[in-house]
């Protein structure tokens, strides 16, 4: 009989292609994998380890799977992700209930180390270190150095080493890992490692075998994709592989994340703008817009250099969908300073605005920052900004009705999908008015009403 196993998974894009590929390593060595943890063996929750709220999620996770034990199937429950690479031990104590706490490194014989953990062998958690160490400074030096870990998703001969876990018509593709930038924010650097681009052919050849597997839209994911070939001797290599993803037979949607605008340049703006299929879709980490607290977080740009930037997009693409994160209460932000924030939001006119409070995490610089925000003025900021944030987008949306938008179907029930501005998960949907099409069908509709975020559309 096959040993059975169920991934759950929490946090980003990124641990959604980490699933993926455990899933592809664990079925290529006889696993059947199920759907719902409570017809499993072994549990894998792979968690996510970025704030306060998410890790909260990953220890619930944890102990609702812990809570299968009693039915008599589900015998182990795992943490693998983010989470249990960032804490380790430490998490291993503080979670008796988990029967595993696998870092990254485990990855590589993930069935191995789930088989042992069945068996009752007891795993010893590992030590979390600085990853960053791990490989040289110089990126340039990296490429001599990368070994399988890095490239997980390709098995012996090139094969991709991956197993889609849903039916969606859109996928991520991960093309890079880990991070050179060093925001006092932000501890993704230091469990993650430093930044490693994946080979071209590595992600073509993936982007073909999702073609091949029903997908239509792939989402390129990184932690810092505009950092993509530097490593490999090439910061334009982006630009330069975008058509060969165009070219590929099946894909009709490209789409870019996480894009860092004091590297944003003038070749990529116009390679995402230009190339066949890509979408003009702007995932731009802002973060603030006082010089003095994106300074403070170790990254650069300000109102007016962020402004800029917008008008150069939209000059080229009008409709260019446009989305950022911002920190609210980031140690020493005084009211000019949450202000020009909000002066900044309202003039940018953004498709989407995610609005998070600062929480301090552990291995950052800003851990040690004078001057904290209480957390009630925190809160009472983020309530502030996040209902300014929704009218704003509201009224983005409100724009677009008259314009003609090219639709992915994700739901049959609802007839919901999404338009090029909108990317997946986190931004809004169209629906389609009256429509009857299938899952995966592209549909070409005139907005004619919009909610929130969200738009409504008559199919053409």
């Amino acid at each position: 009989m096959k040993r059975t196993v169920a991934l759950v998974t929490l946090g980003c894009a990124r641990n959604d292609v980490d699933s993926e590929e455990l899933a592809g390593r664990l079925a290529s060595d006889g696993w059947l994998l199920v759907d719902d943890p409570a017809e499993a063996e072994i549990a894998v929750i792979n968690t996510c380890g970025f704030i306060e709220s998410a890790k909260k999620d990953s220890i619930d996770a944890m102990l609702q799977a812990d809570t299968l034990k009693a039915n008599g199937i589900t015998k182990k429950v795992v943490a693998v992700g983010c989470m249990a690479e960032r804490y380790g031990k430490e998490l291993a104590s503080a979670l008796p209930e988990a029967d595993g706490i696998l870092g990254f490194d485990d990855y590589q014989d993930i069935s191995a180390r789930l088989s042992s953990i069945l068996s009752g062998y007891a795993h010893e958690p590992h030590v979390p270190q600085d990853r960053r160490a791990l490989l040289p400074i110089a990126p340039v030096e990296r490429a001599a150095v990368r070994d399988e870990k890095y490239s997980a998703a390709m098995g012996a001969g090139g094969a991709v080493m991956r197993k889609r876990l849903d039916s969606a018509p859109w996928a991520p593709l991960k093309i890079a890992s880990g991070c050179d930038r060093r925001c006092s924010f932000c501890a993704i650097p230091y469990f993650r490692g430093s930044f490693v681009s994946r080979r071209p052919t590595e992600i073509i050849t993936e982007a073909k075998w999702l073609a091949d597997n029903g997908v239509s839209e792939i989402f390129l994911v990184s932690e810092n994709t505009t950092s993509y070939g530097k490593d490999l001797g090439d910061i334009r290599l982006m630009e330069k592989i975008l058509p060969d993803l165009s070219a590929i037979d099946g894909i009709e949607r490209i789409r870019l994340s996480y894009l860092q605008p004091a590297e944003m340049r003038p070749t990529l703006i116009q390679a995402m703008i230009e190339s066949e299929k890509v979408v003009p879709y702007f995932d731009l980490s802002f973060q603030h817009a006082s010089e003095k607290i994106t300074r403070a977080m170790r990254r650069f740009g300000d109102t007016e250099k962020f402004l800029h930037l917008i008008s150069q997009i939209r000059v080229l693409s009008p409709e260019a969908g446009i989305r950022s994160n911002f920190i609210v209460g980031f140690p020493g932000e005084s009211e000019s300073d949450y202000q020009m924030l909000a002066d900044f939001l309202s003039e940018a006119k953004l498709d989407a605005i995610g609005i998070f409070g600062y929480s301090d995490e552990d291995n950052t610089e800003a851990l040690a920052l004078e001057n904290k925000i209480p957390e009630h003025e925190i809160k009472a900021r983020v309530d502030s900004l996040s209902s300014l944030a929704d009218s704003l987008v509201s009224e983005r949306a409100a724009s677009r009705i008259g314009s003609t938008v090219k639709i992915l179907i994700e739901s049959e029930e609802s007839q919901e999908g999404r338009a090029a501005h909108q990317g997946p998960e986190v931004d809004g949907s169209t629906t389609i008015e009256g429509g009857n099409f299938r899952i995966g069908q592209w549909v070409t509709g005139e907005v004619i009403d919009s909610l929130g975020a969200d738009l409504i559309a008559r199919a053409l």
